[in-house]
């Protein structure tokens, strides 16, 4: 009885300690790096890159000059292109625990990550800028932030949290790239596992040797997120579309990468 009600009031503690640091966030550093990128690239393009077997090297060599987003293990190609992103978003606890040394050394303009991971894992990494994640309802489309100083929404996928802050710094045409949307070994929202024996995962075999260690991706919650960004984006005449080539992605309107003017 006594180690139960010990419990209650650690919980307790936990949750007041955290409200009071969530509370105290728009004061502090992190925030106000946040704050500098209000509108920062007003009006501009930039491409997201997620992380499919479709992405190519000869494309992400094209990027040099684009204000880019990537991701996680982005950096297993990074030895075959001279490419780096302007920005690099991490937020899948396994991965980063898994890849904490690799990301730590990644030389890289910004990186960002939940703040969680200072506050709950003690983990900190070099030359990177924290936010509050608002966590939602799985089963119904998420919120859109429009200022990722008071919190950025999940989406099950790291790309929408790109897209909230692209819309913050201004971003007016957003293009996606290696969003390939579909994995060997999903998850949907009654719980079951669905394989696809053809599907590759990632752009390397490398990427997921440690699969069986992470989290199974569920593609119906990811798309509830993209159709929230893209619902966002018609209301706020902002273009999103989807440069992949191939996957099963259809929530945004495809073009040819092959014919965006660099």
């Amino acid at each position: 009885m006594i180690k139960k009600y010990k419990n209650k009031i650690n919980i307790a503690l936990y949750r007041l300690t955290r409200q009071i640091k969530i509370n105290l966030f728009p004061l502090s550093q992190n925030a106000a790096t946040l704050i500098k990128l209000k509108n920062k690239h007003s009006n501009m393009r930039c491409f997201i890159i997620g992380n499919g077997p479709s992405l190519k090297t000869e494309d992400l060599d094209k990027l040099q000059n684009e204000i880019t987003f990537a991701f996680n293990r982005i950096y297993y190609l990074f030895d075959q292109t001279d490419w780096r992103p302007t920005y690099y978003c991490s937020e899948d606890e396994k991965t980063i625990f898994k890849s904490t040394e690799e990301i730590n050394e990644l030389k890289i303009g910004q990186k960002f990550f939940p703040v969680n991971f200072p506050w709950d894992y003690k983990i900190n990494f070099q030359n990177a800028s924290y936010y509050i994640f608002k966590l939602g309802d799985s089963k119904v489309e998420p919120k859109f932030s429009e200022d990722i100083v008071n919190g950025i929404f999940w989406g099950n996928t790291v790309a929408y949290t790109a897209m909230q802050m692209a819309v913050y710094m201004g971003i007016k045409e957003i293009y996606l790239l290696g969003v390939d949307h579909h994995f060997s070994k999903m998850e949907n929202d009654k719980g079951e596992i669905v394989i696809d024996e053809t599907a590759k995962d990632y752009f390397t075999e490398k990427y997921n040797t440690d699969k069986d260690d992470l989290y199974i991706p569920n593609v119906e919650i990811s798309t509830r997120a993209f159709t929230a960004a893209k619902r966002y984006a018609d209301d706020h005449n902002i273009k999103i579309y989807n440069a992949t080539r191939g996957g099963k992605l259809e929530v945004f309107e495809r073009v040819d990468f092959d014919n965006i003017n660099f």
